[in-house]
Order: C-alpha cells, then structure tokens, then sequence
C-alpha cells in the first residue's frame, strides 16, 4: 500500500475523486504525500520509512529546498489535497452570515501526547473572543472527558471532525469536507501553534489568530526549532489581531496554491492507470486552467511527466 499516510485525513480520495475516479476504494500512490502542514522539509526528521528512489509529493517549494538541503531527493511540488478539495467543493458550507471562532488547540497523536493547561487556555479563549466560539479537538483528546470539560464549562461547543482513518476503513474520509464546512461558518479561525487548520482557514476567508500557551509535545525533536523558530519565521502571524490578507497570502503560498496540478499529471505521477470508470475531469477543470499548469520537479523540468516508480531526479 506504499503509506497509510498517504491515505489520512480522505487525501487519497479527495485527489482520486479530482482525478475522475471512484472514492470508494482509494488507491494505492506510488510515493509519500505529505499529510499536514509542517515546516522542516514536509516530513518528520525520522523519515526513514520514505523509502529511497520513490517520490515525495509536498505542497510548497521551500519545503523542497529545505529538504534538498537537509539530504532529501525526488521532491514534486502539487500543492496541499485542501486545494484539490476546494476545487471540488466551491460552495460546501458557505453561509451568508460567518460568525464567532473556531478555535484549534494544539494535539498530540497516537505516539505523542501534548503536555499544557486547557482549562488556563479556555480562560484565556473566553478573555480574548467576543463572539460565539467553538473548540474543535483531535479525536484523541476529544475523548478525553476532563480536556471536553475544560471547553465545555467556559460555555464553548466543543466539537470532532473525526478519525484520521486509513485506506481500507471510512473513518477519515470525510475529515477534510467537515473541517471546510466549519471554517466557512465562523468568521475567525485561531490557535495556540501555526498549523494545517490555520492556513486553511486563511485561505477560505476566515480572520486568523494564534495566542495562548503553545504547549509542547513529550520529547519534542530539536531539528524543529520550537516555539522561537516559529516566531522568527513568521512573527507577523502570531497574535490576537493578523492582518487578514497578509495571512491570505501566506496560506497560499503555503498550501501551494501555484502548484495545482491537472487530473492528467497526478495520475502519471501517482502512478494511476486510466480507468473503465473514469469520466471527463471534475466541473470547472480546463486543461492548463485554475493554476493547473506548473507540477514542479527537482533539478529542471517544469512537468513530471514520467511515471514515479523508481525515479530518482
């Protein structure tokens, strides 16, 4: 199967479905597709399982010089699966009227857990926002009854997108359109670390804030920086107020909105045969349209027009 995550949070079926194909049974990529946003070369720093002489699929350029730099080889740049599924989903869950924050705090993972106050962190919240906020948590400390406590007693919805699923079970296909729907409700979009939800949110209009405890992840790895990294790198979207289309236009260069690829150049990339079931491209895809015309690789070309498997740019 290549990577299960390749397949987290529906990426998989989100990209299948751009490319014409059935969502049910999602297929296999011939390579290793980054899964959130992350600001070290798209990877964890123990990428190992990245197996040699297979492509990796990142959504911005500084990523692919940060890793060229770090030892890392056969970067293509398509842009984040967020931007496939906004292609896709133009209207999901807009509204006439955004109101109050939706707000994202920090979470750990299966390996991982994250170490903070949430019930300091909701003081804070509630001292901050003005309007109705809703706290969505990780489903990991969404199962938690004290940190679901911690929100709830402030007077705050606290909500799940879900599971981040897998390839052969359904629990994460949905993750990404759920998420859209919410941050096309609320007017503001905010939390204690930059992130994947941050930069989606920017780039659907919401207003972004980060504020609050960052809280740290146990045995967190140095090659990340911290906190004081995050600051230096981008201190003009840390705060209770950022200006809105600075942070607009830093989300899509993070997410790689230029790097949009045609339904044609993925499927030769990820290595996806033309099916029987296949129909015309998505609604509102031209060839060369909506930015769909640069899938840049390593080292020259500005597409990847050979099959991955094996390639070594």
């Amino acid at each position: 199967m290549m990577d299960e995550s390749n397949h987290w949070y529906g990426h998989s079926r989100i990209i299948g479905r751009y490319c014409g194909l059935s969502e049910d049974t999602p297929k296999r990529i011939q390579g290793f597709l980054q899964h959130g946003w992350n600001y070290l070369h798209g990877f964890p720093p123990n990428d190992h399982w990245c197996s040699p002489g297979y492509p990796r699929f990142i959504w911005s350029d500084v990523l692919r010089r940060r890793g060229w730099s770090m030892g890392r080889r056969g970067h293509y740049l398509i842009g984040a699966p967020w931007i496939y599924l906004l292609h896709l989903e133009p209207e999901l869950g807009v509204v006439p009227e955004r109101k109050g924050t939706i707000w994202y705090p920090f979470h750990g993972w299966e390996k991982h857990s994250v170490s903070g106050d949430h019930a300091r962190l909701a003081d804070e919240i509630r001292n901050v926002e003005t309007g109705p906020v809703t706290v969505c948590l990780y489903w990991l400390e969404f199962a938690n009854p004290d940190i679901r406590r911690a929100y709830e007693s402030r007077g705050f919805r606290v909500i799940c997108h879900g599971e981040r699923g897998s390839r052969w079970e359904g629990k994460g296909r949905d993750f990404l359109r759920k998420q859209l729907v919410q941050l096309r409700r609320h007017r503001r979009v905010a939390s204690n670390r930059l992130g994947s939800a941050l930069f989606y949110g920017a780039s659907v209009g919401c207003e972004v804030a980060v504020y609050g405890d960052p809280m740290q992840f146990e045995d967190e790895r140095p090659e990340y920086g911290g906190t004081a990294r995050r600051m230096r790198l981008w201190p003009e979207l840390h705060g209770t107020r950022v200006d809105p289309e600075l942070a607009s236009e830093v989300a899509r260069r993070e997410l790689g909105f230029e790097y949009q690829a045609t339904p044609e150049e993925l499927r030769r990339m990820f290595g996806w045969k033309r099916g029987a079931r296949e129909g015309a491209p998505p609604p509102g895809l031209r060839s060369g349209g909506s930015g769909a015309t640069r899938v840049t690789r390593e080292g020259g070309g500005s597409r990847a027009t050979e099959p991955p498997h094996g390639v070594r740019p």
